[in-house]
């Protein structure tokens, strides 16, 4: 029961910050899922990181895979309840909001502008911490760094460059 209780209290919390998306809060998931709650192990959360971002559907379905990790089904739901539920009520509430004011009031714009670089961060800050999850040393981080400035410098699909990087890993996994 304490084990559900931790879950809906941390995805509740998450759900409030995952602003411009779920890959905002990747970090601060892996540090309370890893090295405070040890629900599972840094290689684990990469291996379902990569499984929540293979399936259909939103990105933060990682959750479900971590609630069921710590405590099976009623885990899966109660993540998924915790982290869909209070962001959504409050995104409705905020478009109501939001939906009421006149297009042209200036403070609308700058709210907008202000939270772009945020939610950008938020997401290079995921990226820096799934790659110090991995155990693959300095080739990994080359590879990574190389696929970020192909997909930023040019308009390649980023299913293409998923598509060769696991032929890249297919290839080494055949060579050893």
């Amino acid at each position: 029961m304490l084990v559900l209780a931790q879950l809906a209290g941390l995805f509740a919390l998450l759900s409030m910050l995952a602003i411009g998306g779920g890959a905002g809060i990747i970090p601060e998931m892996q540090r309370a899922v890893v090295d405070v709650h040890h629900w599972m192990t840094g290689p684990q959360f990469l291996a379902i990181f990569a499984l929540s971002r293979a399936a259909p559907g939103p990105g933060s379905l990682i959750a479900m895979l971590v609630g069921q990790q710590a405590a099976g089904l009623p885990g899966a739901l109660v993540a998924a309840v915790a982290m869909f539920g209070p962001s959504s009520l409050l995104a409705y509430l905020a478009a109501r909001f939001w939906l009421r004011g006149a297009a042209g009031e200036g403070w609308r714009g700058r709210v907008q502008r202000a939270l772009a670089p945020v939610a950008v961060g938020l997401t290079l800050a995921a990226g820096i911490a799934l790659m110090r999850g991995t155990e693959h040393g300095l080739i990994a981080w080359g590879f990574s760094a190389l696929a970020a400035a192909v997909l930023t410098l040019t308009e390649l699909n980023p299913g293409v460059m998923a598509l060769a990087g696991a032929a890249v890993f297919l290839a080494a996994a055949l060579l050893r």
